[in-house]
């Protein structure tokens, strides 16, 4: 790949806009068939090349461990066979969802004989800007695709060589569909000025899908002139009830920090009702440190175990995305919303209880994008959810909200159809 000029980032930019937006009007009314086609084709070539994309893959690790990153922003950049499988399958699983484009929404006649109809229709060109997750390549591109949308992806620098990698795989199943190749393009350099380009090209990007820290996002914010699925932070609590269950809290919360703690599911805050504490609260926080998280907590949490950290302030307003946890102990649900509301992120909050009426409580006053009962945090997460697979999880109100699937690509129209009507 050529080395691209600062100077000739503008032009390239723009280049790229004007092709995906032309790529755009034929996807909107390309085949189910066509797109599936592509997406199946992909999915083939990846199994193909994952010796490829693995070596790929290397030199970004290579010098992700030269560069300094933490273990957590590295186990987002590995790539391994399950890894590149599961991209695989997440490709063929989008194929096999239902066309998004295209059905009737709802339709009804008015009194003078009007037939109104809201159909399906894609949103037109995407951009989608993302940092270390070589993954989210296939998944957005995929999931673009089969929505009728063309995509312009910007990953991370760190992983440059991997998504350049896979990306060599959607274009070969754009390929043999006879789909445009610019309907998904990689943006060909780790510059930061790309960013500022692609946020600037308001006559060819119509949304911008931002999936990355806090850094990323605050800069798209304040710089983006096209309207975008805001995903701030994953600040994602755990509530245990007076009415929990010991032994599924427990299971829950290992589960909810540790399995994966760099993604934005991870659980970062757990917070146990009063009445409980003095019965769970040993259990939990010994379960936690022999799994290998630091826990940080109050000051009643501290008191039961030594191997505490007295949290700060901060504490309760951090995305670890690291096996670090805070600890705290309130007096009732109340409260525990309370504190969702406070230091949360709107991403997902579970309760754990048996009782319903509490869960009730619950699920209807937390207002996070994700509310859950009895389950772990985890499951924040569209392939989860049977989307097949997810551009991002909006916490934002507007138009998308949770997993961002191919539904949440999608627009929709009125179709009109009169008789000679006339209004008077």
């Amino acid at each position: 790949m050529s080395i691209i000029k600062k100077n000739d980032i503008p032009a390239l930019m723009r280049n790229m806009g004007k092709a995906a937006k032309a790529a755009a009007a034929e996807l909107a009314i390309a085949t189910s068939d066509a797109k599936n086609m592509a997406l199946t084709e992909a999915a083939k070539s990846l199994r193909v090349r994952s010796v490829n994309i693995m070596d790929a893959n290397a030199k970004d690790m290579s010098a992700g461990v030269e560069k300094g990153l933490k273990g957590s922003f590295l186990d987002r950049l590995l790539l391994d066979q399950d890894s590149i499988e599961a991209m695989a399958q997440g490709l063929e699983a989008v194929a096999k969802l239902a066309e998004p484009v295209g059905g009737t929404l709802n339709k009804w006649a008015r009194p003078n004989g009007l037939l109104i109809e809201r159909v399906s229709t894609p949103l037109g060109v995407i951009g989608v800007i993302y940092e270390s997750r070589p993954n989210v390549t296939a998944d957005a591109g995929g999931l673009c695709l089969k929505a009728g949308n063309a995509v312009i992806l910007r990953g991370g620098s760190e992983s440059f060589h991997s998504s350049s990698a896979i990306m060599v795989s959607l274009a070969e199943g754009l390929k043999v569909a006879g789909l445009p190749e610019a309907s998904i393009q990689l943006v060909p350099t780790r510059d930061r000025d790309a960013v500022g380009e692609l946020l600037r090209l308001t006559d060819y990007v119509d949304v911008i899908v931002p999936r990355g820290g806090k850094s990323l996002i605050e800069r798209i914010s304040s710089e983006s002139r096209i309207p975008m699925f805001k995903h701030l932070e994953g600040i994602c609590h755990i509530y245990v009830d007076v009415a929990a269950d010991e032994q599924m809290a427990r299971k829950i919360i290992v589960n909810a920090k540790m399995r994966r703690t760099g993604i934005c599911g991870a659980a970062e805050t757990v917070l146990v009702h009063r009445g409980v504490a003095g019965t769970m609260l040993a259990s939990i926080v010994g379960d936690l440190v022999d799994a290998g998280c630091e826990v940080r907590g109050d000051a009643e949490v501290q008191a039961i175990d030594g191997r505490v950290v007295l949290a700060t302030n901060d504490d309760w307003d951090t995305e670890y995305l690291d096996s670090i946890i805070t600890l705290g102990v309130v007096d009732d649900v109340y409260a525990a919303m309370q504190h969702i509301a406070k230091h949360g992120s709107q991403h997902t909050d579970s309760i754990i209880t048996e009782d319903v009426d509490t869960a009730a409580i619950f699920l209807n006053e937390v207002d996070s994008a994700i509310v859950m009962v009895n389950a772990s945090t985890q499951f924040a997460d569209g392939g989860e959810f049977g989307m097949g697979a997810e551009i991002g999880i909006s916490t934002g109100k507007l138009h998308a909200r949770g997993p961002v699937g191919v539904e949440q690509l999608t627009s929709f129209k009125y179709l009109v159809r009169g008789t000679g009507q006339c209004r008077p």
